[in-house]
């Protein structure tokens, strides 16, 4: 399956989540480790729901970048 994951970029770190998986975070020193770590909690959350008896949520959000003139 293919999650979109949003990063972003705060003063000391770099935080990532999953709009479709509630509560999947990570967070990292780098970009590249945020995502490492992300990865790994997706597939942890994946294996925790299945477990339990859960079913998979399907991927469903997606992205768009949207160029603007700065004022």
């Amino acid at each position: 399956m293919r999650y979109l994951v949003v990063v972003e970029e705060g003063p000391t770190s770099f935080g990532a989540y999953a709009p479709d998986l509630p509560g999947c975070i990570a967070a990292g020193e780098t970009k590249d480790e945020a995502l490492a770590l992300i990865r790994e909690a997706i597939e942890l959350h994946l294996e925790d729901l299945k477990s339990g008896g859960l079913p998979i949520p399907r991927p469903s959000s997606v992205s768009e970048v949207v160029e603007v003139q700065a004022a």
